[in-house]
C-alpha cells in the first residue's frame, strides 16, 4: 500500500513507519507543524510538534529512506483544538485537546489531505489494534501493552477512518521493546524522553496560560449548601477534582481538605466539597460517535453492558449505556448516551470524553454534558 507515516519526532512514530517500510510498502514521511510560535520549542519531554521534533522526524525518515516533507496545519490546529480548548474552558467545562487533535487534525484533516494525495492508509505510532471482522469491518481494539494503551485518545475514529488507519506498534509488549529497535535500527531517538503535558502551553503552567486567553472576574467559593466559604480569582481556571489553590477562608467542620464539585461559569461560582461527594454514578454525553460499525443495541435503544473510562490512563468501570434523543442548543434532536456506573468514579466533569469498551473493543466515545452524583442529589 502506499501509507502516509505521521511523524512526529518521537520514537513510537520512527519505528512504526520503520516496520511498515520493513513490511513492504511505499511510505512516505509527514510532519505536522502545528504551531509557529517559537515558545514551543521544546524543554525537557514536554510538547510533541515542536522545531526540534520536525528535525528528529527528519533524521528518522533519513535513516529509514524514506521522502519526508513538514505540512503546516498551524491554523487549522488553532481553530480546531486550540480555540476548542479555550472555548471549553471559557463554558466551565474541562476539554481533551489530545482528544481534539486525533479527531479534528491527525484523523480528519491529515487523513483526508493523504486519500486525495492517493494515499491508502496513514500509520502512527499509537498503541492501539485495528481488527477486521469476517465480513471486513475495522474494530478499533486496545494494544497488547495495556499500560501503553493509547485506544482511549483514538475512540474518536469513525468507521471510515479506521479503513485507512495503520498501527504497527498494536502487538508489541513494552515501550522498551520499540527503544531497543529503535536502537538496533540506529535511529537517534531510541532513548527520547516521552512527550507529555499539553503541547501548545509550553510551561506547563495552564491556569496561567488560559489567563491570557479568557477575562476572569472574582468570585464566590460556595460549599455544597450554597454557604460561601472562599473567592477565586476566575472560576474558569478550575476543574472538578482539583483541591490545591482554593485558599478557602472557611475551613470545613470536619477539617478535612475539600474539592471542586463544580463550576457555574454563568454565575461566577465554584462548589466545593469533601472528597466523598466527586463519586459519579450516572454519566450524560453528548457528540456521540462509533468506533466502527455500532453494535445493535445502538439502533433499538436497548441498554447493553459495557466498560467506561474517562481519562487517558484511567481505569475503566463496569456499565451499562444506552442511546437516547437529546436536543442540541438549536433545539435539533441528536445522538445522545446515558451511561450508569456499577461502580462510582471520581471527579468527573463535563467536557472530558467518555470511551466505552467490550472487552478490548472500543465502541465509541462521547463527550461528558452532565455527571450525576447520587449522593450529592440526595442532600
Amino acid at each position: 500500500m502506499r501509507v502516509l507515516a505521521a511523524m512526529s519526532g518521537g520514537v513510537d512514530s520512527a519505528v512504526a513507519a520503520a516496520r511498515a517500510v520493513e513490511a513492504g510498502h511505499d511510505v512516505v514521511g509527514v510532519h505536522l507543524a502545528l504551531s509557529r510560535m517559537p515558545g514551543t520549542l521544546r524543554t525537557g519531554s514536554r510538547g510533541c510538534c515542536t522545531i526540534e521534533d520536525s528535525r528528529d522526524a527528519w533524521r528518522a525518515c533519513d535513516v529509514l529512506g524514506i521522502p519526508y516533507y513538514v505540512w503546516d496545519f498551524s491554523e487549522r490546529f488553532k481553530e480546531d483544538v486550540v480555540q476548542d480548548f479555550i472555548d471549553e474552558y471559557a463554558a466551565g467545562r474541562t476539554p481533551n485537546p489530545c482528544m481534539r487533535c486525533n479527531e479534528r487534525i491527525k484523523f480528519a484533516a491529515l487523513l483526508e489531505k493523504a486519500l486525495a494525495l492517493g494515499f491508502d492508509a496513514v500509520c502512527t505510532g499509537h498503541y492501539a489494534k485495528v481488527i477486521t471482522d469476517a465480513d471486513g469491518n475495522p474494530e478499533l481494539h486496545r494494544a497488547a501493552d495495556w499500560a501503553k494503551d493509547q485506544s482511549y485518545v483514538l475512540g474518536v475514529l469513525t468507521h471510515e477512518q479506521l479503513k485507512h488507519s495503520m498501527f504497527p506498534l498494536a502487538e508489541t509488549p513494552s515501550k522498551a521493546e520499540v527503544r531497543a529497535e529503535a536502537e538496533r535500527r540506529g535511529l537517534s531517538v531510541a532513548n527520547k524522553p516521552d512527550s507529555h503535558d499539553i503541547c501548545f502551553i509550553s510551561d506547563g503552567d495552564t491556569r496561567g496560560w488560559l489567563a491570557e486567553k479568557i477575562e476572569m472576574t472574582t468570585g464566590d467559593i460556595v460549599d455544597e449548601t450554597g454557604v460561601k466559604v472562599g473567592e477565586h480569582p476566575g472560576a474558569n481556571a478550575f476543574t472538578v477534582g482539583q483541591r490545591r489553590g482554593l485558599k478557602l477562608g472557611t475551613p470545613a467542620a470536619d477539617g478535612k481538605p475539600r474539592f471542586v464539585l463544580e463550576i457555574r461559569p454563568k454565575e461566577n461560582k465554584v462548589v466545593v466539597g469533601p472528597e466523598a461527594l466527586l463519586a459519579i454514578d450516572e454519566i450524560r454525553g453528548i457528540k456521540v460517535s462509533w468506533a466502527g460499525l455500532p453494535i445493535a443495541e445502538v439502533s433499538t435503544g436497548a441498554e447493553f453492558d459495557c466498560h467506561a473510562q474517562v481519562r487517558a490512563h484511567g481505569d475503566p468501570v463496569p456499565a451499562r449505556a444506552r442511546v437516547e434523543a437529546v436536543a442540541d442548543d438549536a433545539g435539533v434532536e441528536r445522538e445522545g448516551l446515558v451511561v450508569t456506573l456499577n461502580e462510582p468514579l471520581r471527579g468527573v466533569a463535563p467536557g472530558q470524553t467518555v470511551v466505552l469498551y467490550q472487552g478490548t473493543r472500543v465502541l465509541g466515545q462521547a463527550t461528558i454534558d452532565a455527571a450525576r452524583s447520587l449522593q450529592r442529589a440526595a442532600l
